[in-house]
């Protein structure tokens, strides 16, 4: 389950899941214990569009997991069930059953069974997932497990689908079941459906039968066993692209509008099987792979065994894929899945690291083999701060065995934490070691469920060392270290000096890291462990060292304070040249910049920095200082917004440019109105606006034919323009009904807007909302902060302007008193 709508949704979401309660000090939340085990299900399903109801049967094969039993409880959520029986050849036995609750299906069988017998029970019931309350959360927004969407075909806006969820356990509105993640079973589903719909399910396409009545009989097989919240049912008028890995059939199921995209958002799939497959040395272990994209779905992703379900975030044209494919790391990340949660699953919803936090990292492993380790860094830079800026992410367990709601457990402790968990494990352990440790824990729990314990024991087994410490205080403990970090040199000794400080409260982590000295053009890696409140490493160094770079490799997941000196910062971004060295680099010199040649001269040569990402937070920083800009630089900027191979840092430099206002870059701008980018064309647009209003306004009419993201919202911003000063309090009311992430969008365009006006109250009525996110009050949006800041940085220097030109009106002065004080705050 990738629980982001789209990654500019991230921090959202990871802001509502860390809000969250999440431990209940009453309850142990154990393994469900099993009466039961699941062996096949069988099911005949047809569709009531009209009533959004489903009509089925189904025969379930159990047998007695350990003890005698003679009472069979299901879990059934909602349903009409019409007839209970036991089937006996080709006979149905009745049986009695109560289901008071219309939650629990409880079956009295007509004699004890042992162990060793299975029976199969057949129930003939209707699902009505529309006419029952269930709960949702942040991660999964519904749990009714059973979807018809614009079942009526009155909104001519979507298509009609039909799509199930069963994570968490929501699979049991729509079949009954034993609906819990340590059970496993074959399946066969048929699904009757409309002709002119196709289907999807788990495993196979087994038969197609035409009926009379108009309708089709699709079965599929799924003879390899699965946990009941990953069954899948998919219906719909989908176009189906077909794709091969080796002998292994993949298959993209999409609104036929989007079928010559459906390869550039999923085409990738091929390689990334390669790729796991030769890092886990086990094969993709199902028989084909699909992937859906259903409209209205109630989460990101989610990993169905060989069916993965997409929400429709994951469509994008040709222009929105030339700024890179926003659904990578999605694709990635379910399939990884179809290894860690499918074929191995989380016996307990409290074990989910084992399903989840692998996900999570799968993401690190595919953009290093496919792109590199910058890039892979830069995630893994990510998900590190997208847990530590949780507050309440401290107070949890990785394994957590105390929650109020299993939901719960989908946030950024599960998913973020974990994955840089298995990050410190793979470099304690050396790479050989880890992915041999991956493989033993499949092999060995292959079609089983599993927790965290096996997966220890399996790199033990492999390692030869014992790991009950990284395991106790990483999963089965809560929090991080907070770390600080100072330096000297001791020139009688010869040494560099590390001195660690842990200042959490509570138990100390024990954390083993290289550290790097750098002296007289060398580069010299000392091994050291950190166990104590405060530790005092003494290295060998005959001179002055030019760097000491303490966990570098950057895997520690702390939140430290580095007290190195402003000449060592700029030796990290020179001589260590990992991406986090260079990002730590970046970031401090942001923070502590004072216009010194060194912190300048750092500055200036990031722009030029090899991965694009870095060159982004170089311009992004130049952006707020655009007057101490020299020629040179200037022209440097320039020479990335014509030709960086980056279309988004191409547009970061087109708004540095954009705020010099000068005419030399009109046509460069309007170049840029027709670039493929969306992201370059939006950025041009916003340029054009401030140089040019009145030919930014007659390009609006072109441009709005093909929009989409950035430019989309640069269109916006356009419109807005042409409002007047005296409507700014319907502005702002239409800006008020709007939800969170159109605001975020629109702040661009409302302090553009503010610059017009000259009524003290309109100003801060428009242009309050943006200084607030700015601040970091409301959730970041793929970046829009650093823009939004940027634009107010441009609205100060062009008030201060204004003002000095006309340094006696009041009108003036008091709006940038007011951007002064509350900038400031």
């Amino acid at each position: 389950m990738k629980h982001t709508l789209f990654p500019a949704l991230a921090i959202l979401v990871a802001a509502s899941l860390t809000a969250q309660p999440t431990t209940s000090k009453d309850q142990y939340r154990a393994e469900a214990e099993k009466h039961f085990d699941l062996v096949h299900t069988k099911l005949a399903v047809s569709f009531d569009y009209a009533k959004k109801r489903m009509p089925a049967k189904a025969w379930l094969t159990l047998k007695p997991h350990f003890y005698e039993q003679d009472t069979l409880v299901l879990d059934a959520v909602g349903m009409f069930i019409n007839q209970v029986a036991l089937v006996q050849g080709s006979n149905k036995k009745p049986l009695k059953f109560t289901y008071a609750d219309s939650l629990n299906l409880k079956i009295v069988l007509d004699r004890k069974y042992t162990s060793n017998q299975q029976l199969t029970v057949y129930i003939d019931y209707v699902a009505r997932p529309d006419e029952i309350s269930t709960k949702g959360s942040a991660a999964i927004r519904a749990a009714k497990g059973l979807y018809f969407i614009n079942p009526d075909g009155k909104d001519s806006t979507k298509p009609i689908q039909i799509w199930t969820q069963g994570e968490t356990q929501a699979t049991s509105v729509w079949c009954p079941t034993i609906d819990r993640p340590n059970q496993k079973t074959t399946q066969e589903i048929a699904m009757t459906v409309p002709t002119k719909y196709v289907t999807l399910s788990n495993g196979l396409l087994a038969a197609q039968k035409k009926n009379a009545d108009g309708t089709r009989t699709d079965t599929w097989k799924m003879d390899q066993p699965h946990a009941p919240y990953l069954f899948f049912m998919g219906v719909g008028d989908f176009a189906v692209v077909k794709d091969q890995y080796k002998n292994l059939p993949l298959t993209y199921y999409v609104e036929r509008k989007w079928e010559s995209y459906a390869k550039g958002i999923f085409g990738l799939t091929p390689q990334m099987i390669a790729t796991y497959e030769r890092l886990l040395g086990v094969p993709y272990p199902w028989k084909k792979y699909a992937q859906m994209v259903g409209r209205d779905y109630v989460s990101g992703a989610m990993e169905n065994t060989t069916a993965t379900l997409h929400g429709s975030g994951a469509y994008q044209n040709a222009r929105q894929l030339v700024d890179g494919n926003r659904w990578e790391t999605t694709v990635a990340h379910e399939l990884f899945h179809q290894w860690f949660g499918d074929l191995v699953t989380a016996e307990s919803w409290s074990n989910l690291t084992v399903n989840e936090s692998f996900a999570d990292y799968s993401e690190y492993l595919w953009l290093e083999a496919k792109y590199g380790r910058d890039k892979a860094d830069e995630d893994h830079w990510q998900g590190m701060n997208g847990y530590l800026r949780g507050q309440a992410n401290a107070a949890k367990h990785l394994v957590r065995f105390y929650y109020n709601d299993k939901e719960d457990m989908f946030d950024a402790v599960s998913y973020q934490k974990g994955g840089r968990v298995l990050h410190m494990l793979r470099q304690y352990l050396g790479d050989n070691a880890f992915f041999k440790g991956l493989n033993l824990y499949l092999t060995q729990n292959r079609f089983t469920a599993a927790e965290a314990h096996q997966l220890r024991l399996a790199m033990e087994q492999v390692s030869g060392r014992d790991l009950n410490w990284f395991f106790n205080q990483w999963y089965f403990a809560s929090g991080h270290p907070l770390a600080t970090i100072d330096y000297a040199y001791d020139p009688d000794k010869k040494e560099a000096v590390v001195y660690l400080k842990q200042t959490q409260e509570g138990a100390k982590f024990s954390m083993p890291m290289a550290i790097d000295v750098y002296a007289g053009g060398s580069r010299t890696r000392h091994q050291v462990w950190m166990k104590s409140a405060a530790d005092t490493f003494r290295l060998p160094c005959s001179t002055t060292p030019d760097l000491v770079n303490v966990d570098a490799e950057k895997t520690m997941l702390w939140r430290k304070t580095d007290n190195k000196p402003a000449a060592q910062w700029n030796n990290q971004y020179v001589l260590a040249r990992n991406y986090y060295d260079r990002r730590e680099a970046l970031d401090w010199t942001s923070a502590h910049y004072d216009s010194s040649a060194l912190l300048r001269s750092l500055m200036v040569k990031a722009l030029s920095d090899p991965f694009e990402g870095l060159r982004q937070q170089a311009i992004r920083f130049w952006s707020a200082r655009y007057q101490l800009l020299n020629a040179s630089e200037w022209q440097t900027l320039e020479n990335i917004a014509r030709s960086d191979k980056d279309r988004r840092t191409r547009a970061a430099a087109i708004d540095v440019l954009a705020k010099k206002a000068n005419p030399a870059y009109q046509a460069l701008f309007e170049k840029g109105l027709t670039d493929s980018s969306y992201t370059v064309a939006g950025a041009s647009l916003e340029a054009l606006l401030l140089l040019n209003p009145e030919l930014a306004k007659n390009k609006t009419a072109e441009l709005k034919k093909d929009a989409e993201g950035r430019l989309a919202n640069a269109l916006q911003t356009a419109a807005l323009q042409q409002r007047e000063p005296a409507d700014w309090e319907q502005v702002v009311a239409e800006y008020k009904k709007q939800n969170v992430m159109q605001r975020n969008q629109q702040n661009k365009g409302m302090i553009l807007y503010a610059s017009k006006l000259k009524d003290t109250t309109a100003f801060r009525q428009v242009v309050g909302p943006a200084i607030e996110y700015a601040k970091g009050t409301a959730p970041d949006f793929g970046g829009m902060r650093a823009g939004t800041t940027d634009m107010l940085g441009w609205l100060m220097e062009e008030k201060r302007r204004q003002l000095a030109a006309k340094p006696n009106d009041a009108m003036l002065a008091a709006q940038v008193k007011y951007l002064e004080e509350k900038m400031r705050k």
